[in-house]
């Protein structure tokens, strides 16, 4: 393996190394990764125990000149968390979250989920925007961008990111802010895993401790009247509300008619992160605007809305993404919409139209990676499903939608939400901040070393 054994990579790291010569039970359960579409077989998994476990890893990758993928929450719909003969650098142990009331702001490990997270922050009556699913890593939501229930009020993940405990490509641990390697914070907040490997993210927090919400049901029939009515209101609704419109075949659920179960509906799930008296008023234009089939809303603790949907996402599903940024919600728009939203083929897939307005949009579009400032929409055309047999017909389910929507929406893409196939949108999903990302990136990995990503070449 070149200049350094696996022998010599054990001797260096406290956490274990796992290799094909671990046995298939150990070796197949290092390397499976959230997605079942992603079948590969690393050299070397290691599962890090802290920072210079990770300098390790990334040193070895280096000097070997090996492939190196980076797994936090690994919930990658690419697999960028794995990779065919390389090393794979495991952060999933690395999960602790320590808060400091006093200041408002908490810092978490690299492999920390937003679960692991919320658990820690809410017991202080506070909270930062993560995402939609708990078991999804805060890493990779921030690095991205980081967009979820709390985005108009708090900014997007990455707009709280105070600072990052980041392993370059040369395997120096660095510390990236405000107050130095001031490029490298600008480039992590919304450019990826292009930069570096990061162990420990500082949030800022707000106030945020039990919300009113929950998901609304209404028929298919009135989908139109819905996304009109959510477009209008949604663009100066006070900023404590997040409230996303969905697609979604309906599990079962008890809340949910018995014979509707299997059904398509539209959907628009709330979160009123303000006073909790005042939720039922907040939400009453979403819930008057059509009737209601079946709604779950009420008071409950912000992390138990951020796990609601965990049960209808769990590992081992087949995955094929798709996303665009969207300026203006358009009545062409919303038609393709209505074409294709309601063929949802499984449980698991749904459509999501994330509001990303209101604090998201007083941040400059050059202050942070994170280019689209005035888009006040990103979708996701989320294709899950368990049965590989499936693959060809829900991907071109996904597809299509892609293709009829892109035309009402901007070039560009949330990378968090991009395919494998996606790497020809990289510039578009930076626009003016392309080229600033090159130049960062040519000054930490100069070499790429970083490149199982939604990539910025050097």
């Amino acid at each position: 393996m070149g200049s350094q054994s696996i022998d010599q990579l054990r001797e260096r790291v406290r956490g274990p190394v796992v290799t094909p010569d671990d046995g298939a039970d150990v070796y197949d359960e290092a390397r499976t990764v959230y997605n079942a579409m992603i079948d590969r077989r690393p050299a070397a998994v290691v599962r890090c125990a802290h920072a210079g476990d990770v300098m390790a890893a990334v040193d070895f990758a280096r000097v070997n000149a090996l492939d190196l993928a980076v797994r936090g929450g690994g919930h990658s719909v690419p697999g960028f968390g794995t990779c065919d003969g390389g090393v794979v650098a495991d952060l999933s142990a690395m999960r602790g979250v320590r808060v400091d009331p006093a200041s408002r702001t908490a810092r978490a490990e690299g492999g920390a989920t937003w679960g692991d997270f919320n658990a820690a922050t809410h017991a202080f009556g506070l909270a930062t925007t993560g995402g939609i699913i708990s078991t999804t890593g805060v890493g990779g939501l921030t690095l991205g961008g980081g967009i979820g229930h709390l985005s108009r009020g708090l900014g997007l993940s990455c707009d709280n990111l105070l600072s990052a405990d980041v392993v370059t490509a040369d395997g120096r641990l660095v510390v990236a802010s405000e107050r130095e390697h001031e490029d490298l914070y600008w480039a992590l907040r919304g450019g990826g895993g292009n930069f570096g490997t990061v162990t420990s993210f500082e949030f800022r927090l707000g106030s945020v401790k039990d919300i009113y919400g929950g998901p609304i049901l209404y028929e298919l029939e009135s989908a139109g009247a819905v996304l009109r009515a959510y477009r209008d209101f949604i663009a100066d609704a006070p900023e404590e509300l997040g409230a996303f419109p969905a697609f979604q075949i309906a599990p079962p659920l008890p809340f949910i008619p018995e014979d509707r179960h299997g059904e398509p509906f539209i959907l628009i799930v709330a979160c009123w992160a303000g006073p909790p008296e005042e939720g039922e008023r907040a939400l009453r234009p979403l819930r008057d605007v059509a009737p209601v089939v079946a709604e779950m809303l009420g008071p409950m603790p912000y992390p138990a809305l951020n796990s609601a949907f965990d049960g209808l996402v769990p590992p081992g599903l087949q995955h094929y993404w798709k996303a665009n940024f969207v300026t203006e919600l358009t009545d062409d728009a919303i038609e393709a919409h209505l074409l294709h939203g309601p063929r949802v083929p499984t449980v698991n897939s749904t459509v999501h139209i994330y509001p990303i307005n209101g604090a998201c949009h007083r941040v400059a579009p050059d202050a942070t990676a994170f280019a689209y400032r005035d888009a006040s929409f990103a979708t996701v055309i989320a294709g899950m499903w368990p049965d590989p047999a499936d693959n060809e017909a829900n991907t071109a389910w996904v597809r299509d939608y892609y293709e009829a929507t892109a035309p009402h929406s901007e070039e560009g893409g949330y990378v968090n939400f991009m395919a494998s196939d996606d790497q020809s949108r990289i510039r578009a999903n930076y626009k003016g901040n392309y080229d600033r990302l090159v130049d960062v990136k040519r000054t930490y990995d100069p070499d790429n070393l970083f490149h199982l990503n939604q990539n910025i070449k050097p």
